[in-house]
């Protein structure tokens, strides 16, 4: 089949913040504590409530040029607005790109914030904070209503208040976001960890109102320490940015393996979660090795779980491939194709561009039509209930 004849979703790509995005939503008395764009010695940061969220220039995280060129390496780091492509930020030149990449719909993560928006916790104001998630979700509500259901942001929780979050989820699930994107570890910042009591209402809330969870790499401090700390300090920037990069796709295995053994799949079958950006090549290994260290080192956890951690998986978990090709194939088969999702992680350093489909219809040869339906298509479309066209 050509893959390029079905309605193809993906699953992970990010939003270029516009510099008002807060600004201009926010009530006037926060219109200079919410996150905004100042300068420090003539160079454009992002700033909340005073506080610097980065340490160098705006990070606007996009490698390709506004003529369409791909800039690899560490040098996008130093980018300027005017020098990305316009499908970045503005998410009606979005969708424009995507119908010339020949994909249908996308899925938006953030960046300002953090892949969690675990930076948020750097301001100590929570009525503040709560507010910025708030203003974000709006702003992500309007984005999939202008696409017509096309692209797809998954909203923020205040992860650093449990039943806050399940506040949220109701809110946003009743404006029409699909999902929500989690920091996964709140209990860096004091929060309870994911898997005690204080979060069964969130548990709850996303499995009445059909709400993926989704942890994308990188999505707390622990997790960005992977890309941090992985390389040697003394290796150059392009070494480190390779490195780092690689490494924090295995950080997810932490927090799948944390999900798992504390019960949390156990008590909540309904739940769906999602492995952003983290390939799948190693969740086999990672699997068979839970399941073998259930027997061998968790004993008396045998009788309260009542499935095997790769069980576990199949019924509620799903990983996202990129740029992937050998062993695809037998990775798909070894986890059924119907926990598999496709992603481009456009336009971010390691994104599958300039030409997606190519890649991935390489990456999918010899595999049934089936399989690739479900795998570029219906998955997809079923988790983040996306509504599709007839088919030409």
């Amino acid at each position: 089949m050509d893959i390029r004849d079905l309605h193809v979703i993906d699953v992970d790509s990010h939003l270029t913040e516009p510099a008002d995005l807060w600004t201009s939503r926010a009530p006037a008395k926060y219109a200079d504590r919410v996150p905004h764009v100042v300068e420090v010695n003539g160079i454009p940061m992002w700033s909340f409530d005073g506080v610097l969220l980065d340490n160098r220039r705006v990070n606007l995280s996009s490698v390709i040029r506004p003529d369409g060129e791909k800039v690899p390496g560490p040098a996008f780091f130093d980018f300027e607005r005017d020098e990305i492509h316009p499908a970045s930020s503005d998410m009606q030149a979005r969708l424009e790109f995507l119908d010339g990449q020949g994909i249908y719909a996308q899925v938006l993560y953030p960046n300002v914030a953090g892949f969690g928006a675990q930076k948020f916790a750097e301001v100590q104001d929570l009525e503040l904070r709560q507010l910025c998630v708030t203003l974000f979700n709006d702003a992500m509500v309007e984005i999939q209503d202008a696409s017509g259901g096309r692209l797809l942001p998954m909203a923020l929780v205040p992860w650093w208040d449990p039943a806050a979050c399940a506040d949220e989820v109701q809110r946003t699930a009743a404006d029409g976001l699909h999902g929500v994107n989690i920091c996964s570890d709140p209990q860096v910042r004091g929060a309870p960890e994911l898997w005690q009591p204080e979060w069964e209402p969130f548990w709850a809330a996303c499995a009445e109102h059909s709400q993926s969870v989704n942890f994308h790499i990188g999505a707390s401090e622990s997790s960005m320490s992977w890309y941090g700390t992985s390389p040697w300090p003394a290796l150059d920037g392009e070494r480190k940015l390779a490195i780092g990069s690689a490494m924090m796709y295995l950080s997810n295995a932490r927090i799948l393996a944390n999900l798992i053994f504390s019960g949390v799949l156990e008590r909540h079958p309904d739940v769906k979660f999602v492995s952003v950006e983290s390939g799948i090549g190693w969740i086999p290994f990672f699997l068979e090795s839970l399941d073998y260290q259930l027997y061998e080192s968790s004993p008396t956890v045998v009788s309260e779980l009542s499935m095997l951690p790769s069980e576990y998986f199949k019924r509620q978990v799903y990983g996202c491939f990129w740029f992937e090709q050998r062993m695809l194939g037998p990775v798909i088969d070894a986890l059924g194709a119907s926990q598999i999702l496709f992603e481009t992680d456009f336009p971010h350093p390691t994104c599958l561009y300039p030409d997606p489909l190519t890649s991935a219809t390489e990456a999918l040869a010899g595999l049934d039509d089936d399989v690739q339906r479900q795998v570029m298509q219906d998955n997809a479309a079923a988790l983040y209930k996306v509504p599709l066209p007839a088919l030409a």
